[in-house]
């Protein structure tokens, strides 16, 4: 590659620097996208009593700029540059102080990266673009590849991408009438300082007219300056797109992913808008965004979502409207949460069974809770637990489980309202899918097995053009796919399992102690230490997981980016969906199931019983284990990782950098980092996946066992609150600025979530149902109760055990109870040891089972009824967005139309003007016939002076 523009004396384009640090060195051009690569000299050293260095310095600190300068426009003829570049390298050996030396393998390494990066950055070149590089002044070192893409390509690529511009002309927003105006007024008024300060469209009521754009309709669109008419956004996505498609011939790469995936480039961004802090730069859109959104005193603001779009692309926007609603939406569901929980603190002095629990004067005396060394004891001691169950085993958790089975479906109908609203004022309404270009990871497998065909026939070579993988070349991938995503399920079923054990043998190890204290405490401290415990699995399995799953989908060679991403989202939220949620299923529907009756328990391991439920139920316990989980990952993994990790990184980046640049000192470089140096040092932005995945997992904690624990709402909603502004400053001030991605709608996270609010459903229902005392409390009172109230409800559901029947070596040694024991009781409906039928399930039992069983069924059926009744009540797209869309075809029609017809007359006038002044001219008749003749038959050429003209003005 040669420059047309070379300057290397002090003071020139090689010494300065863009004073904003976002414009080519004549300060005119912006950067609209940079390349980044680190490189090592060919030439070592300096032969021994060179004269001086000057020489070679003074050649270094030249500037190129590639492409065209302010007056020299175009580059030199291929053929010219290459043999200007052959003549300097022949030249280079002989210049002062230097020579060549053999080249080692790494060098030679370099030297293919070399050539490769010339020959992509000529081909870049020839699409149009414009570039300035950085000299390489140093035995190695970092630099960078400055693009500029001018008005002709900029205008090429958008008509082919499709990019939709607005036209000259607007037209009225139809705002709604009567009662709804009024209150969304009033809205407005009373939001007004919840607001974010930033620019907004001077008249709200008006649109521009949008339509994709088109160099023959030029004359469309209101093009007031060429240069800001495409914001840098678009900007950046066309000159990205161009990176994507151009190829090399070196190891026939295809784009810039290939390049950076063989270390040829190291980086390719576009620039952030420049700094975000200090007081006396100019205002841009990054430090507007960070004064009003990234910061965590502007968390009661609604968020300014139009500039997120405009600066990060639809995508990204679109992910902050779905947090921004999702947010939202968790407000009413805390309220009724917290009332539910009242509703529980309220209530528990006027509950019956607890009172009777508690009751000292009721002595249920209960079966040993382990063999040999566990004692009788009496029910009222375990009265703590009795009442703390009631805060949320009471009816209004029935309630609150069908509220948020509507709230998750009307959630999800809310935010496809919001989506089309999105769609409408963001011009994304009949977007079509971009024809995505292949993953490296794609081509290089189609380039092997190329190869392979190639040699196997190589008469065959026509039918290798078209060659695509089939599902027998990924058959290994998927084949390692089943296999290992069933081992990572099994995993997690065994750290759940392990944790049971630790909690069984704890339990025994603790009950052997002499401490009283201890003793009494066993349950409060295996639990929590289970449940902690259980966490740091969780989370340490997660971010295996996460990995696995990358690794995973890659074996798997998926062609395109978009399919790639789909597919690590689907393995990535399978297995972290069993892993968070395996422990929370064991003690909801498994835990104190298979425990058996004493004298005939199931046990794990020689002389271990299979752990039970407390006295209360196992509700409490789920609630525990639900809320330490929810929590600890919310405050470890979501907020404390993504805070610390990208600060590390980034710091460990820099520190590696400083290093490369301390060995040798560079004197010639502005001391001031410019701002593709500021953007290099920030962390890669590497996809929206972790963030949705975190608040997926959310939602599900909030909607799932919600019948266990009513305050997840409230504390989704406190995590969130921070969430929003945690992203933000991590987009912001932590990330490089992402490649703006067009896109109508949030893709498969979608269809998770719906999946997730019809789980929900069942799961509800057999926690209310199973592990809740809700169906065993409705039938006692309705069928067993004598007076229907519910005095003798705790009697009712414990059975009675003769003692005597225990097997040898389990009763308890030295007991220290009281009185002498006869019979012991447990909780369960069996017969007692005086039925001919002793210890077999009661009448009872099967009375609780059959009324469970039908209140999932009814349940079910409710609350899906209702959800699909909220669904067909609720619109997709919102009626007056729907009217817009329509009126806005008509109104496109109506000026395309007007347009052309004004264009007609305008070229019919143009003709008639020609006519007139051919008639004037002579009074010849053959003459007048052959202006008339001209100025009928070459309509052609008189419309494009005409047009040229119209375009101009």
């Amino acid at each position: 590659i040669i420059n047309n523009y070379v300057d290397g004396t002090p003071g020139g384009a090689g010494d300065k620097a863009s004073p904003s640090g976002l414009h080519f060195r004549d300060s005119k051009r912006k950067v609209d996208y940079v390349l980044a690569y680190h490189y090592r000299r060919r030439l070592a050293r300096h032969a021994p009593g060179a004269a001086s260095s000057e020489p070679t310095r003074e050649s270094a600190s030249a500037a190129l700029v590639l492409n065209g300068d302010t007056g020299k426009g175009r580059a030199e003829p291929r053929q010219q540059q290459q043999d200007d570049g052959q003549r300097a390298l022949r030249e280079w050996p002989g210049l002062p102080g230097l020579e060549a030396v053999e080249l080692s393998p790494l060098d030679a390494l370099e030297e293919e990266r070399r050539l490769q990066r010339e020959e992509y950055e000529h081909n870049l070149l020839e699409a149009g673009l414009e570039i300035e590089k950085d000299p390489e002044n140093k035995s190695q070192g970092l630099s960078f590849v400055r693009i500029h893409a001018p008005w002709q390509v900029l205008s090429r690529e958008a008509e082919f991408l499709k990019i939709k511009m607005p036209t000259k002309k607007m037209y009225e927003i139809t705002e709604e009438k009567g009662i709804l105006k009024t209150l969304n007024e009033l809205w407005c008024k009373l939001t007004e300082p919840l607001q974010p300060q930033v620019p907004r469209q001077e008249n709200t009521k008006m649109k521009n007219l949008s339509y994709p754009f088109s160099r023959e309709k030029i004359y469309l669109y209101n093009i007031k300056d060429k240069d800001t008419f495409f914001d840098s956004a678009t900007r950046s996505r066309i000159v990205r797109e161009i990176l994507k498609r151009t190829p090399t011939k070196a190891r026939n790469s295809m784009g810039i992913g290939t390049l950076i995936a063989n270390n040829v480039y190291d980086a390719a961004y576009p620039l952030h808008d420049g700094e975000y802090e200090g007081q006396n730069d100019d205002m841009n859109e990054r430090k507007l965004l960070y004064q009003e959104w990234a910061r965590y005193g502007v968390f009661y603001k609604f968020q300014p979502i139009d500039l997120i779009r405009k600066y990060f692309g639809e995508k990204i926007g679109l992910y902050f409207a779905w947090l921004g609603l999702y947010t939202e939406f968790l407000i009413p569901s805390s309220v009724v949460g917290i009332i539910v929980f009242l509703y529980g603190c309220i209530t528990i002095e006027s509950d019956i069974p607890s009172k009777e629990m508690c009751d000292q004067r009721n002595a249920f005396t209960m079966c040993p809770l382990c063999d040999k060394f566990c004692d009788y004891w009496n029910l009222s001691s375990a009265c703590a637990t009795a009442r703390a169950s009631h805060l949320f085993d009471n009816p209004a958790t029935v309630f609150f489980s069908i509220f948020m089975a509507l709230w998750a479906t009307m959630f999800l109908e809310q935010w496809k309202r919001l989506q089309m609203r999105l769609s409408y004022f963001w011009d994304l309404t009949g977007l079509e899918e971009e024809e995505e270009h292949p993953r490296p990871e794609y081509e290089t497998k189609l380039l092997q097995k190329k190869l392979k065909s190639k040699n196997i026939a190589t008469e065959n070579s026509n039918e290798n053009e078209k060659e695509k993988l089939t599902w027998s070349d990924r058959m290994p991938g998927y084949a390692a796919n089943f296999g290992l995503i069933l081992f990572m399920i099994l995993l997690t079923f065994s750290a759940v399992f392990g944790v049971i054990v630790y909690r069984i043998t704890t339990a025994a190890a603790l009950s052997f102690s002499t401490d009283e204290t201890t003793r009494s405490n066993v349950r409060v401290t295996v639990t929590a230490t289970a449940v902690i415990l259980n966490l740091v699995v969780v989370l340490i399995l997660d971010e295996i997981y996460g990995a696995v799953a990358k690794w995973l989908t890659e074996i798997e060679i998926p062609k395109t980016e978009k399919t790639f991403e789909e597919r690590l989202i689907l393995k990535a939220f399978l297995l972290k969906f069993v892993n968070s949620y395996a422990s929370i299923f064991y003690v909801a529907f498994f835990k104190g199931r298979f425990v058996g009756r004493p004298g005939h328990y199931v046990y794990v391991f020689e002389g271990y019983r299979m752990e039970e439920c407390a006295p209360g139920g196992c509700l409490m316990e789920l609630c525990i284990q639900l809320s330490i989980i929810m929590l600890g990952k919310q405050l470890i993994q979501n907020n404390l990782f993504e805070i610390g990790i990208p600060k590390l990184k980034k710091l460990l980046r820099k520190l590696k950098d400083e290093r490369t640049e301390l060995k040798e000192m560079d004197t010639n470089q502005s001391k001031d980092p410019q701002q593709w140096d500021l953007d290099y040092i920030l962390e890669p932005f590497t996809g929206l996946t972790p963030e949705y995945m975190e608040m997926i997992i959310q939602f599900g904690f909030v909607t799932l066992f919600v019948a266990s624990f009513p305050l997840a709402p409230v504390f989704a909603l406190l995590n969130n609150i921070i969430e929003v502004r945690l992203d933000a400053k991590k987009f912001v001030t932590e990330l490089r600025r992402p490649d703006t991605v067009r896109a109508k709608d949030i893709g498969i996270w979608y269809n998770i979530l719906s999946g997730i609010g019809k789980l929900s459903v069942i799961i509800n229902a057999f926690v209310i149902a199973v592990t809740s005392d809700f169906i065993p409390r409705l039938v006692y009172q309705y069928a067993y109760s004598q007076n229907g109230t519910m005095h003798g409800f705790i009697n009712h559901t414990l059975s009675y055990f003769n003692v005597s029947q225990l097997k040898a070596g389990t009763q308890p040694e030295n007991s220290l109870f009281a009185q002498e024991v006869s019979f012991c009781r447990f909780k369960d409906y069996r017969e007692p040891p005086w039925s001919p039928h002793q210890y077999e399930f009661s009448k009872q039992y099967w009375a609780v089972l059959s009324a469970r069983l039908a209140f999932v069924i009814l349940f079910q059926n409710l609350v899906m009824f209702l959800s699909v009744l909220v669904d067909w009540m609720i619109p997709d797209i919102p009626k007056d967005i729907s009217e817009q869309m329509k009126k806005e075809k008509t109104l496109l029609v109506d000026f395309f139309l007007k347009e052309e017809h004004e264009k007609l007359k305008l070229i019919e006038s143009f003709i008639a003007r020609d006519r007139r002044k051919g008639r004037s001219g002579t009074k010849s008749k053959r003459t007048r016939a052959a202006s008339f003749s001209q100025g009928h038959h070459s309509p052609k050429g008189s419309f494009t002076s005409f047009s040229s003209q119209h375009t101009v003005v």
